[in-house]
């Protein structure tokens, strides 16, 4: 059974391993890193554990039995009770509601342990993927999204208010 684990260091070497075997696929829906991104990922990682050690954001991987990386669930931009949401799942495992019910514990969890009050995220009109996976966890378009918070591409953002889950 897979399990979400707030992320920490000796998860680096399972999350290049995902982002390189899953570059292609998310290419397809969201601009590519670039090489940089690759090349500069110890440094890169390092600067995102600081983030989150500062408050500034939660990064949370979905970790198989086997210690690979199937997702990648961020809550980035925390401030007075709200965060916005990014995500990415392995190829191998999307369409099959991972993504959904991880979703579902991050916003659980984004509650308990951050004490946050709502959610938002930012998905392209062409990503219908994405709009599922945030309707199904309890999301709901709020309006449209700046091309900027897409790397250039129309698409609304979506809004959960924790308060009102189960």
């Amino acid at each position: 059974m897979p399990e979400l684990k707030q992320l920490d260091a000796g998860h680096a070497p399972a999350v290049l391993a995902f982002e390189l075997a899953n570059r292609a696929y998310f290419a397809a829906s969201v601009p590519d890193r670039g090489d940089e991104f690759y090349d500069q990922f110890a440094d890169r990682y390092s600067a995102l554990l600081a983030e989150q050690e500062a408050g500034i954001c939660a990064f949370y991987v979905l970790v198989a039995e086997d210690g690979s990386v199937l997702g990648r669930f961020n809550l980035y931009d925390l401030e007075d009770g709200t965060a916005n949401l990014g995500y990415r799942v392995a190829q191998h495992v999307a369409g099959r509601g991972v993504a959904t019910a991880t979703v579902r514990e991050l916003c659980r969890l984004a509650r308990a342990r951050h004490g946050l009050r709502t959610l938002r995220a930012a998905t392209a009109h062409a990503n219908a993927a994405s709009q599922k996976v945030l309707t199904k966890a309890g999301f709901v378009p709020v309006g449209p999204a700046d091309p900027a918070d897409l790397s250039g591409k129309p698409g609304t953002w979506y809004q959960r208010d924790l308060a009102l889950q189960s």
